[in-house]
């Protein structure tokens, strides 16, 4: 009865989260809600609530409940405990690079999507990192260390699924390819933010990097719709949420203002 009302309960709070609170005060929240995908709460909530019937278990002496309910409880611990084991297997083999194999239908198009991504994470590093050292704001330089973060992170996974699917190095993107991915900046454009002066550098990088992001957006759009492999369409669609997140925190001078809540929420007193 504890897991058949749990999880509804998770859903409801999941759904009140993301479609009530969010949209209502949307600054208010930590910074990760505003960069994830509903999904990636919903299984926060759903796993949380899948563990419920664990604690009722934990109060009860042994001859306190009935054998029915005991044995539903021990069964659902052993369960618990082998999915935990598995999925720790999974990430450990993961971490040294060994993925189950590419089970997509669109090879080339998956390779082509992972390599220009990879190349556009690179260039957002780059700017970030111009930010975090250069930017007036305090808040958007702490904005910044949070994409680099965020950004090295899924280019790792990238490197990490195509070794593990394709057995080589991934190769670089050509000049060519670089000049018509959506987002690219220019050397120019790069020049621009690097020489921008101080009290014009935080409005030159929030133009510049809405302008890449955007472009981020549209290709893993693309990709969510392909016919890729179902992990990098997923985590297609995450990029995809946290950039358009990102877009509309530095969107205007709201946006940069809403930075200063949104960042203070997930980092606490020691930003100031």
């Amino acid at each position: 009865m504890i897991l058949l009302l749990a999880l509804p309960w998770a859903i409801f709070s999941s759904g009140m989260e993301w479609f009530v609170l969010v949209p209502l005060f949307p600054f208010w929240q930590p910074l990760f809600t505003l960069l994830q995908p509903y999904w990636i709460g919903l299984l926060v909530h759903a796993s949380s609530a899948l563990m419920y019937p664990l604690f009722a278990r934990l109060r009860w002496a042994r001859d306190a409940a009935a054998a029915r309910d005991l044995r539903f409880t021990e069964a659902w611990l052993a369960g618990a405990l082998a999915l935990m084991v598995m999925l720790g297997i999974v990430a450990v083999f993961g971490s040294h690079g060994y993925e189950p194999p590419w089970i997509g239908r669109d090879k080339d198009a998956d390779q082509t999507y992972m390599r220009h991504m990879t190349t556009h994470h690179a260039q957002g590093i780059e700017l970030a990192r111009i930010a975090a050292r250069r930017a007036q704001a305090r808040h958007l330089q702490q904005f910044a260390l949070l994409m680099v973060a965020s950004q090295t992170g899924e280019n790792r996974l990238l490197a990490n699924w195509w070794l593990s699917w394709f057995d080589t190095a991934m190769p670089d993107c050509s000049s060519d390819e670089r000049a018509v991915m959506p987002g690219f900046l220019t050397l120019t454009e790069i020049k621009l933010v690097k020489l921008a002066p101080p009290d014009q550098f935080d409005a030159v990088f929030v133009e510049m990097m809405i302008r890449h992001h955007r472009g981020a957006v549209k290709m893993a759009d693309q990709m969510w719709h392909s016919r890729g492999d179902p992990r990098l369409r997923v985590m297609a669609h995450a990029i995809r949420h946290e950039q358009q997140g990102a877009i509309a925190l530095m969107h205007g001078e709201s946006g940069l203002a809403a930075v200063v809540t949104a960042t203070r929420n997930m980092l606490g007193d020691n930003v100031n």
